[in-house]
């Protein structure tokens, strides 16, 4: 009998398809593959990284690099095609809206697929002595205890919580594309990395000690940022902050019109346009899988 095709269902925020997904291909062949079937879509873009995403044990991941793709392979192979556990990508261009309604939206895509219902709530007890119960009670009880359990996004959002979670998006800062942001109102301004901005000629790369940021934040300019669909332009500051290229404070919520969601820490909205902004959760650990604190 022949082996199953590795087939991949792939869902956009407008679409859904299928391609033929081997072992031999590479990240930019997918990358290509998806291109051609979303031509139409995403009007002659090409896919690239921080477009795609694939569900895997009930979590979104990342599917941006290399490191990316060869887990995303190792665990392919760890399941047959098919079955429930098999992979499903979730295809997105970033810099466009999320489509609202009355626009048609995809149910299939994992931004819209529904939320778990809140539980209800429990019932009464009566002050009266209970009266003994047979076992088809007691698995009654066991039921009834179940469905009264947090929800899901609940569940997530009290784990996010415990383990010191932050909310990244994605987003562009001047001419630089694609860059993974800490969404933090504890933060009053607008602050890059040194080392991205060397990298990408924020500041010269021949900066010494003693400037640029060593003896406190510097002032580096105005510049433009671009969330979704909307630019607003923002006072940057230097800053040695290690763990993000890029961190978004009150300044940019305030002018972007901010609203979190106070159950589903994903929900991030931008009243200024009512644009819906991708969200993720990162929880940082050091090489001792310590959690650190992002203060």
């Amino acid at each position: 009998m022949a082996a199953e095709l590795p087939v991949l269902n792939v869902h956009t925020p407008l679409s859904s398809f299928a391609i033929v997904h081997s072992n031999e291909d590479t990240l930019e062949k997918l990358f290509d593959r998806l291109s051609n079937k979303t031509f139409s879509e995403f009007r002659a873009k090409r896919v690239k990284s921080g477009w795609v995403k694939y569900s895997w044990n009930g979590t979104i991941w990342n599917l941006d690099d290399d490191s990316d793709y060869t887990i995303f392979m190792w665990r392919q192979k760890s399941t047959t095609p098919g079955s429930t556990e098999w992979p499903v990508l979730y295809l997105r261009d970033p810099d466009e809206p999320l489509p609202n309604p009355p626009e048609y939206q995809n149910s299939s895509f994992f931004m819209f697929l529904p939320k778990s219902p809140s539980s209800s709530p429990r019932p009464k007890i009566s002050g009266k002595a209970a009266a003994p119960v047979d076992s088809k009670s007691q698995k009654t009880a066991k039921r009834a205890k179940h469905t009264n359990d947090p929800p899901k996004y609940k569940q997530e959002f009290e784990k996010f919580h415990s383990e010191n979670g932050v909310r990244t998006i994605l987003g562009g800062i001047g001419p630089v594309r694609n860059v993974r942001m800490l969404l933090r109102s504890g933060y009053r301004n607008v602050y890059i990395s040194r080392k991205f901005a060397i990298q990408h000629g924020f500041i010269p790369s021949d900066a010494a000690p003693g400037h640029y940021g060593y003896g406190g934040l510097v002032n580096i300019g105005k510049w433009p940022i671009t969330v979704g669909r909307t630019k607003t332009t923002h006072t940057v500051f230097l800053s040695e902050e290690s763990h993000f290229d890029v961190v978004l404070g009150r300044s940019f919520m305030e002018a972007r019109q901010i609203k979190l969601d106070t159950v589903d820490p994903t929900d991030v909205l931008c009243m200024d346009t009512g644009e819906k902004i991708d969200c993720e959760l990162v929880i940082l650990k050091d090489g001792k899988g310590q959690i650190v604190t992002v203060t």
